[in-house]
């Protein structure tokens, strides 16, 4: 009798500076960004096409998070399993004094070959941490495009839907999705 095939834990890395942001951590995470949007991600920039993208089309938006890190304004979050990037995800903190107590989470991404593998609640639960007891945060919150089940998986990671834009978020011709807003208390 063989013993069941167990999935590794990610591994969760911090960068927290620009030149912590190499070349090759850039390339792999063009790579792994350009994967989720073209499997129907809901990370698309401001500044991109819709989908299909192209690594070329994602390397700005790459450029300017990693240039923009920092440690007490923003911090990449980057799970590895097996030596590969499978997932990551951007910690800011809000830069306006009335708001500095709350951090914001973007481009919350799971590589599609890892899918199902906990590294999105993996991440998930590391930006808590740090948010809290490194970036001195209060509360985190995040935008959740409607009808793709994640706010589902945000729920269970005790975030709390605290209102909805409605038909704000537009992927094709006549795909008007709610833009759920979500928070959570640290």
């Amino acid at each position: 009798m063989t013993a069941p095939e167990v999935s590794p834990t990610p591994v969760i890395a911090q960068l927290s500076r620009p030149h912590d942001a190499t070349a090759a951590v850039r390339r792999v995470l063009t790579a792994c960004w350009t994967a989720v949007v073209n499997a129907g991600g809901a990370v698309v920039p401001m500044d991109c096409p819709l989908p299909p993208v192209t690594e070329a089309a994602l390397r700005p938006a790459v450029g300017r998070i990693t240039r923009g890190l920092s440690p007490e304004h923003s911090r990449l979050l980057l799970a590895t399993m097996d030596g590969a990037l499978a997932g990551w995800l951007l910690l800011r903190r809000e830069p306006h004094p009335l708001v500095a107590h709350c951090g914001v989470v973007n481009h919350v991404q799971t590589h599609v070959h890892f899918r199902g593998m906990g590294v999105g609640i993996a991440l998930m639960r590391h930006a808590q941490r740090v948010g809290r007891a490194e970036v001195g945060l209060e509360r985190l919150q995040l935008g959740v495009r409607s009808g793709s089940g994640l706010e589902e998986f945000y729920r269970k990671a005790g975030w709390t839907e605290v209102g909805r834009w409605p038909g704000a978020l537009r992927v094709a011709p006549g795909d008007g999705r709610d833009e759920i807003l979500m928070s959570l208390a640290l």
